[in-house]
């Protein structure tokens, strides 16, 4: 009753059109209009509608009494199926309009803006009819249009609607900055300075979108200092600006500068918000400075989703992943649900600490959230692989539509890591069967599989197709990898040469060339390039420093050894590892001096391990001192009676004095515990074809 209601004084209003449109002409226009649309029931009508299902019922029945051709209610019906997000209704409606007007055109574009539909904005643009209303400036359409070409990089239109802009009259200020961001987006950062230059009064978000432009250009110096500039005109940032500026110093690594900022956010007052927080946030995290990341995440409150991500994201990325855990099954952030990033780097957390568990749940939430992007997907094949589920990690391999480049090297890294070193070169041969082109990530992973089994022919084919695609020169990773290659298969020449071609060097590259040198003997060329890497202002780690005392230990250097050990610990202030505590040993023991050695097992802060006990045992077997091997592997059986390897290492020292009774006795205890040795095997190349397949030989030792 209601709407017949309203339709009887649609009659009505209709037989007083003609009076209301003969006002005097002295009466404002803008008054006349309005008076004009709310006099028109169809907008009450069209008022009650809440849902698009009765826009819809109210649409048909204006369009059954005929009452739906009124420039005004076909604009209304516009705006209400764009509000509704039905934006192709809303144009279908547009299109019957016979001669819309610019607040015509305004709504429609405007919805189109509303819901991201850039590209339609463009085309909607470019339409002769709306160029024709555009007889003069109009700052909202302009700014639309040059929004669009902005997040479309499209630079060509956007250059045709800067001519535009200056054919109808000048632009103000507003639509002059929205050029300068279009042609920063468009990577044109000089006709985007040129064109801030002209705008006479800059006002803060002229200034930042100018530095924003510079920054996602790479122009990071240039960034900094238009922000001193800015700061000389006396126009104050806003957390827009700065939360840029902190992402500059982020990229640079610049700390220093990154803290200025936050202690300029701090004595100005500004209001931390999400972009802010986030990238202080990704600045301490990527800086190292974990700590200083948690006290700003901490102070913070409320917490919304991108900053709890970006805290976890931190953690995971900074070898920290049980806080990553931590803070993600926090109860204070229930109220969040997590995105793709967040799962992601859960997983990744996930992985660093073998949490299968959480890692399963992760999946599980993942499927309920409905998160099936390439980023999770590589995300679990990672976790799985890494948890040494590699069957898991293949089940979803499988599941993956399109396959990109990221999830073939997760699920070829997976297997080389897990031991499956020739299925990884077969899943390397399938992926070029797809035509999924390598990257460096592929070779690294496909070389370190090489590397693994001294696959010596198909690694040489590797090195052929990293210089025929050009990831040799470009990739510091893919040379160390090949330099590691040819070291681990014994060809000291081919690694020296690749190391000396190689333009840049890091740590790991260092390593395997001074681990080259150690492994075959040559403990002074290992000394040597040690002495190299230090003049090259190179801070040494812990890996390196293992693979000098390797080197020494191997090459007998009872005196070189303990020093670099005391130059580790007390100039470097690196926590001796295991393997440095066996490398030590080892020295000691080859030296024959076997109660030194003793006496240094008794004092180290850890409980020794099978290589650390099995290091020692050597030396004993090579200076015929049974006694004092016997005495540690007992203590050792004490301590850990269910591992089969000190029966084993037990069992070799009797058999290497001829008291074979001893160790089979030994062997025998081992199997009433219930415990068994894995065989030991080895592997010899040779060539069959076109496949990876090794022989294998098995031993029973």
């Amino acid at each position: 009753m209601k709407r017949v209601s309203v339709l009887h004084r649609h009659f009505q209003w209709r037989n007083l059109t003609v009076t209301a449109l003969q006002r005097p002409p002295e009466i404002d226009p803008t008054i006349a209009s309005i008076e004009f649309i709310s006099s028109n029931p169809c907008f009450s009508l069209l008022g009650i509608c809440k849902t698009v299902s009765s826009l819809r019922k109210v649409h048909a029945l204006l369009v059954v009494h005929g009452l739906s051709e009124d420039i005004f209610c076909e604009t209304k019906l516009v705006s209400l199926y764009g509000s509704f997000g039905h934006v192709e209704c809303a144009r279908s409606v547009f299109d019957r309009i016979p001669n819309p007007d610019l607040y015509s055109w305004k709504v429609m574009i405007r919805w189109y803006f509303l819901n991201d539909s850039y590209s339609e904005i463009v085309q909607f643009y470019n339409t002769t009819r709306l160029r024709k209303c555009l007889n003069e400036y109009d700052n909202v359409v302009f700014s639309i249009v040059l929004k669009a070409c902005s997040e479309l990089r499209e630079i060509d239109e956007g250059r045709k609607l800067h001519c535009q802009i200056v054919k109808v009259g000048s632009p103000d200020s507003f639509v002059l900055t929205g050029l300068v961001d279009m042609y920063a987006k468009c990577r044109e950062i000089e006709d985007s300075r040129h064109l801030f230059d002209e705008i006479p009064e800059r006002n803060v978000v002229c200034w930042t979108s100018m530095i924003v432009g510079y920054i996602q250009n790479d122009c990071l110096k240039e960034g900094l200092l238009l922000f001193n500039k800015m700061r000389e005109g006396l126009v104050e940032g806003n957390q827009y600006t700065l939360g840029s500026l902190v992402t500059a110093c982020t990229k640079l690594g610049a700390l220093h500068q990154g803290k200025w900022f936050h202690g300029y956010v701090i004595k100005s007052g500004f209001d931390l918000n999400s972009f802010l927080v986030t990238s202080l946030l990704d600045l301490y995290s990527k800086c190292g400075e974990i700590r200083d990341a948690s006290s700003v995440f901490y102070e913070l409150s409320p917490i919304d989703l991108v900053s709890w991500t970006a805290m976890i994201v931190g953690y995971a990325q900074r070898s920290h992943p049980k806080e990553a855990l931590k803070l993600f099954t926090d109860k204070r952030w229930k109220f969040l649900l997590p995105n793709t990033i967040t799962t992601s780097s859960v997983l990744s957390a996930c992985a660093q600490t073998g949490y299968l568990t959480m890692g399963r749940s992760v999946h599980g939430l993942g499927i309920k959230l409905g998160l099936k992007d390439a980023t999770f997907e590589n995300a679990l094949i990672d976790m799985y692989a890494k948890c040494h589920m590699i069957g898991d990690a293949w089940c979803v391999f499988e599941t993956v539509f399109d396959k990109d480049v990221i999830a073939w090297n997760s699920i070829i890294s997976g297997y080389g890591q897990n031991g499956y070193t020739y299925e990884a070169l077969e899943l390397f041969h399938r992926m070029r069967l797809e035509s999924v082109s390598p990257d460096a990530v592929t070779l690294v992973s496909v070389l370190s599989a090489c590397a693994s089994v001294g696959g010596y022919r198909a690694g040489i084919s590797f090195h052929g197709y990293c210089m025929k695609a050009g990831l040799l020169s470009g990739s510091v990773y893919v040379g160390t990898a090949l330099l590691n290659f040819y070291a681990k298969c014994g060809d000291a020449e081919f690694a020296r040469l690749m190391f000396d071609e190689m333009g840049e060097k890091n740590s790991i590259t260092w390593s395997a060339m001074i681990g080259c040198y150690g492994i075959q003997g040559d403990c002074s060329r290992s000394l040597e390039l040690f002495g190299d890497m230090l003049k090259e202002k190179l801070e040494p780690n812990e890996v390196i420093f293992t693979t000098v005392l390797s080197a020494c230990s191997h090459s007998g250097m009872l005196g070189e050894g303990p020093r670099y050990f005391n130059t580790m610990c007390k100039v470097y202030n690196i926590v001796p590892s295991m393997k440095h505590y066996a490398c030590m040993v080892d020295l000691l023991a080859r030296a024959g001096r076997l109660e030194e050695a003793l006496d240094f097992i008794e004092k180290i802060p850890i409980q020794p391990d099978v290589s650390l006990l099995g290091a020692f045992l050597h030396g004993c077997r090579l200076h015929s001192r049974l006694d004092l091997g016997e005495v540690v592997v007992r203590r050792m059986l004490e301590l850990h009676p269910d591992k089969a390897c000190y029966y084993v290492l037990m069992s070799n020292l009797y058999a290497s004095e001829g008291r074979w009774g001893d160790a089979n006795q030994v062997m025998e205890l081992m199997k009433q515990r219930g415990l068994a040795k894995l065989p030991g095997w080895s592997q010899v190349e040779m060539k069959t074809g076109d496949d990876f397949s090794p022989l294998v030989v098995a031993s029973h030792s």
